[in-house]
């Protein structure tokens, strides 16, 4: 009988590697699928109902492959992206076929997949419940929804019923357990701004609570910063259809500034569309990230990793290695590493840094303005194999202290924004930016660049007004690095890294200013 016992538990410990499923305490594993989505041909064309179910169907056949592979690796839960499964480019009248009927309510309890007869019209909803149930997995997708309003409602559209780009999350026994209203419509016309913003999150029992937002949501207060802030959240999922903007708004780039800045974890799905800009997912935690970016090829991408679970008392390295530094410098609080010979420091009570130069150091570094991001920057160049740098706008100064480890022939420049960004959405931004430019001259400075060989090491810091600063750090072929050390010091925010991992095209301070939109 021993014998027998002993076997059994030996099965089931050779079951659970096979299944993936052995995982570390305070882990769990988590899956996000970037989606090529097989779109129609011409989305503002009226069609009926089962035309559109079947499009849809051929993009909900493929979740559901991901799904069962992403259960086989041992993943807890799966995010898929925003527009994956109805595609984007529709008018009103266009994607209302392809709309679900979903209750956002609290109150009602309801599985698809096993209640379908409930309501009308949630072909969707019920395939994407059994996936969650046939796989065991928590499962997050995007979709549009409609839901019937009165006219005596001050916000119903005129139509009589809204249309909302929806985000939906299922438990792994298929139980609809969230729903999410996107709330900043990026040029979204088909659909409708619910009339408060959603602060939506679902309990699992891995990795405690989740919270939801999309796309566009993360450049904004309401309602990603006031749902992370007012429940204390630490774990994200986020599907996007999000088109990358260099140098400062690729998806990968400020998916882990966001993880970073807010001490979470991100579990981003985007959409796969490189002839439109469109890729970009990962699965981030404060200080590492399992990413996906290829403008290159065609396809969907599965990323599978097993990620700690954050919790309200987690720390980082960084943030141990800031605790370390304070008690080492009280006097003079340094940004420097022990790499470079300059020191800028701020000394108590000062405001401003005290500039220690070595004699002989001073160079002229001419001001000149370039277009980055379609905001007017001002620029100093970056020359020579070291130097220090200051530059101002309105209220914000920007300080770089710079070591090269050889010197290549590549231009880059140190460049500030205080003002509000007005192209492709109205928000206010405080920035610090070390960019790599496209070519030799001052012009090109804020151009979109993916290839650098520089290795710099450096110290980028700010008089930022905003608490809300997003760190950036992105190397050459869109990959990411880390910094050493970054915060706050004397209402100054910095960050600092010796010798990038590969060649550096952008180090940058991006804030938020939530007030001044």
């Amino acid at each position: 009988m021993v014998d027998l016992g002993w076997k059994l538990f030996i099965c089931f410990f050779c079951y659970q590697v096979v299944s993936g499923r052995v995982k570390r305490e305070g882990h769990y594993i988590a899956a996000v699928y970037e989606h090529e989505s097989i779109l129609s041909p011409n989305p503002t064309a009226l069609v009926d109902r089962q035309s559109a179910l079947e499009l849809m169907g051929r993009n909900l056949d493929i979740y559901e492959q991901q799904a069962v592979a992403a259960a086989r690796q041992g993943a807890q839960i799966i995010v898929f992206p925003e527009d994956g499964i109805h595609g984007f480019n529709f008018t009103r009248s266009s994607i209302y076929p392809y709309l679900d009927f979903v209750l956002h309510s609290q109150s009602v309890k309801w599985n698809p997949c096993r209640e379908p007869y409930l309501f009308n019209d949630t072909e969707v909803l019920q395939r994407l419940s059994c996936m969650a149930l046939k796989n065991k997995i928590f499962l997050v997708a995007n979709l549009g929804t409609k839901q019937p309003c009165e006219h005596t409602d001050p916000h119903c559209p005129s139509d009589g019923r809204y249309q909302f780009n929806t985000n939906v999350a299922f438990n792994a026994d298929g139980m609809l357990v969230a729903t999410y209203r996107k709330h900043n419509l990026y040029f979204e016309y088909a659909f409708d701004t619910p009339p408060e913003p959603d602060y939506k999150f679902f309990d699992t029992p891995f990795a405690g609570k989740f919270g939801m937002f999309t796309c566009f949501d993360i450049l904004f207060f309401e309602p990603a910063v006031s749902l992370i802030r007012q429940y204390n959240l630490k774990q994200i999922v986020y599907p996007t259809a999000w088109m990358n903007q260099l140098p400062l708004l690729s998806a990968v780039e400020f998916q882990q500034a966001f993880a970073t800045a807010f001490n979470i974890n991100i579990l981003a799905a985007n959409i796969h569309h490189p002839t439109l800009g469109m890729t970009g997912s990962g699965i981030y935690t404060p200080v590492k990230s399992f990413i996906y970016h290829n403008m290159e090829s065609y396809g969907g991408k599965l990323i599978v990793a097993e990620i700690p679970v954050i919790t309200t008392d987690y720390k980082t390295s960084v943030e141990s290695n800031e605790n370390v530094r304070e008690n080492l410098h009280h006097s003079c609080k340094t940004f420097i590493g022990t790499s470079l010979d300059d020191q800028v420091c701020f000394k108590d009570g000062e405001e401003t840094p005290s500039r220690v130069p070595k004699k002989g150091n001073e160079q002229f570094f001419p001001v000149f303005y370039s277009e980055m991001m379609y905001d007017n920057f001002t620029f100093v160049p970056v020359w020579g194999e070291k130097g220090e740098l200051q530059v101002c706008a309105n209220t914000l100064c920007c300080y770089l202290n710079y070591r090269r480890a050889v010197l290549t022939d590549e231009l880059y420049a140190l460049g500030v924004f205080d003002g509000l960004h007005t192209v492709h959405g109205t928000y206010y931004v405080q920035a610090c930016a070390l960019v790599k430019c496209g070519g030799l001259n001052f012009s090109t400075c804020g151009e979109e660049v993916t290839r650098a060989t520089a290795l710099i090491d450096f110290q980028l810091w700010g008089n930022m007004s905003t608490p809300y600063i997003f760190p950036l750090l992105l190397t050459s072929g869109i990959t990411l690095d880390f910094a050493d050390h970054m915060g706050w010091k004397n209402n100054h925010y910095f960050i600092s890294k010796n010798r990038t991992s590969f060649g550096l095209l952008t180090a940058a301070l991006y804030g938020r200013w939530y007030e001044k939109d």
